[in-house]
């Protein structure tokens, strides 16, 4: 692929903008600087520079980031900034969006990318992918509560029960809880519906992925090829 192309494919700005990189000497690669927009690159295991930051060529970006407090996950946010102001501009203009939402004030894993078929894959109720989430809630928990989680709960919305995978009280006011869906503030309606509230609500783990202990709220790093293999993706 030609140079200008792969900065182009990588979110870098036009390709007039990404010719004009490589001409101005701010793209190198191979341990030298490029020169020629039309230089043909192998993109296997390529790793270029631009502007002194390093980048991994992926043909589908697929990222995790420590979603922090006070963020929205929407391209549009009402009343928070977005979540998409924390990534760089080449993701934003390659077009990634978030694997579902968190709300604002709920932390931890969120995923990106710009593959629209991994997206209803990990999205789609069908496939049950799981995610636990860390919960603090209002009241001590009871057996009832966790027993009514297991079994099952109707929300206001629909009649149909919905349950979770697996709970694990982890003291009098925290557990951790695991879902196989997704619906609208799914984790907050129900533990309301079981006579508590969520005070604290953290995503630990989506899938086979769990959140880095050394990833900073607002960081983001890319999912390898293995780890994002056994999420679902190519």
């Amino acid at each position: 692929m030609r140079l200008s192309q792969i900065l182009f494919s990588q979110g870098f700005g036009s390709r007039r903008e990404c010719a004009a990189l490589i001409g101005h000497g701010e793209v190198q690669w191979a341990g030298r600087t490029a020169d020629d927009p039309d230089e043909e690159v192998a993109t296997d295991g390529l790793v270029f520079n631009v502007q002194g930051r390093a980048w991994v060529y992926q043909a589908h970006a697929l990222i995790l980031m420590h979603k922090p407090a006070g963020y929205e996950c929407s391209q549009k946010p009402r009343h928070h900034p977005s979540v998409m102001s924390l990534l760089p501009p080449p993701l934003r203009r390659r077009g990634v969006q978030p694997v579902g939402r968190l709300d604002e004030d709920t932390t931890g894993l969120l995923l990106f990318t710009d593959d629209g078929a991994l997206i209803h894959r990990l999205t789609s109720p069908k496939h049950h992918v799981p995610k636990v989430y860390e919960i603090e809630v209002k009241h001590p928990l009871d057996d009832d509560q966790i027993a009514r989680l297991l079994g099952g709960v109707v929300l206001d919305d629909d009649p149909t029960p919905v349950r979770a995978a697996a709970v694990q009280r982890r003291t009098s006011f925290t557990l951790s809880l695991t879902l196989t869906e997704g619906k609208y503030h799914q984790v907050k309606r129900m533990l309301a519906a079981v006579g508590n509230r969520v005070e604290k609500l953290h995503r630990s783990t989506f899938g086979a992925l769990t959140l880095p202990p050394d990833l900073a709220p607002g960081g983001w790093c890319w999912v390898s090829a293995d780890e994002a293999r056994a999420l679902g993706g190519a």
